[in-house]
């Protein structure tokens, strides 16, 4: 027994080397994705405030004097570039540092993608078998059917799950075990997390300013820009019209209505959405593929070492059993 559990422990040993390979592989592929990223969403976050600024409010816009519009755009320039700044680093510091708010907004996006995660597997569900061995093998033939289908967020094993969730509240700095399965999930999903906390808070900053530079309506609170930063970014489907603008219909009290009947006005705001970005640029496109193709890699070691760690628990079980028995 004591041979059985040295060679289990070997085999795990193993399987944390190659884990921590794929911690690697997957760092470098989140590096070179947020270096593009971060251009790209840059440009994109000009775009819009373009659009916005010439096809959304013009006439706005061309009352605004020389030094008004310069100063308009060096703002949202500043405020593109902190961001692009913010999203290369995200993998560069050995501990990720987290406010409350990004806490929260965290939290938010993760439990978004846990439930339509779990929406999506309750749909596509089967019986489990009864043989663990045989269940391993199913899993590790699907999965190499699926890698290119994979989802750049969700494991599909349930306990990966349970783990990332008792554990997300909890943290403010993060260094994870990258010979640990599920410490790296759980750091692949911060990172992602964090990738559209900072789209929405630049989303929401951006059309601040333009509210403050009398472009979008005075009258705009600040709670229904980041609830439109937040609408945007939790919708799955492309929308209609340019990309990362968010046209909305809201009431807004004029000076000569009452409050009983508030005025509809139809607005347009910014609205970063990872989708459309990533649509827009091939190069994106393939890092992102890159990413899940090596998620993909991931899940199917983090399923091996649960059912070996599973083994050496059982085996220890077993030899204390053995052990502590003695006969009357």
């Amino acid at each position: 027994m004591a041979r059985a559990i040295e060679h289990i422990e070997k085999e795990i040993a193993a399987l944390e080397e190659a884990i921590a390979a794929i911690a690697q592989e997957l760092k470098a592929a989140y590096d070179a994705y947020l270096s593009s990223l971060a251009q790209i969403m840059r440009q994109q976050l000009i775009l819009a405030s373009y659009h916005i600024c010439t096809q959304g409010y013009p006439d706005k816009f061309l009352q605004l004097s020389l030094s008004q519009r310069q100063k308009l755009q060096q703002a949202i320039r500043q405020a593109a570039q902190q961001t692009a700044d913010k999203l290369i680093s995200l993998t560069n510091a050995e501990q990720m540092q987290l406010d409350e708010l990004e806490q929260k907004d965290i939290l938010m996006n993760y439990l978004r993608q846990l439930e339509v995660h779990n929406s999506n597997e309750q749909e596509e569900k089967v019986e489990p078998s009864e043989d663990t061995e045989e269940e391993n093998k199913e899993n590790e033939a699907q999965d190499h059917n699926n890698d290119e289908q994979l989802e750049n967020t969700q494991d599909p094993n349930p306990v990966f799950n349970t783990a990332l969730s008792l554990n997300f509240l909890s943290l403010k700095t993060y260094s994870p075990d990258t010979s640990n399965p599920v410490e790296l999930l759980k750091w692949q999903q911060q990172t992602e997390a964090r990738i559209l906390a900072n789209l929405k808070h630049v989303s929401s900053e951006v059309n601040v300013v333009l509210r403050d530079a009398y472009i979008l309506p005075q009258k705009l609170p600040t709670p229904i820009l980041d609830a439109a930063a937040i609408a945007s970014e939790a919708s799955a489907e492309m929308m209609p019209g340019p990309p990362n603008i968010l046209n909305l219909v809201i009431g807004v009290e004029n000076d000569n209505q009452s409050a009983e009947e508030p005025g509809l006005t139809q607005i347009m705001v910014v609205g970063l959405r990872l989708g459309e970005i990533e649509f827009s640029e091939p190069q994106l496109s393939s890092q992102r593929k890159q990413i899940r193709y090596v998620l993909g890699r991931l899940n199917k070691l983090g399923r091996q070492y649960q059912h070996k760690q599973r083994e050496h628990s059982v085996a220890e079980a077993e030899a204390a059993w053995r052990a502590s028995w003695y006969e009357d």
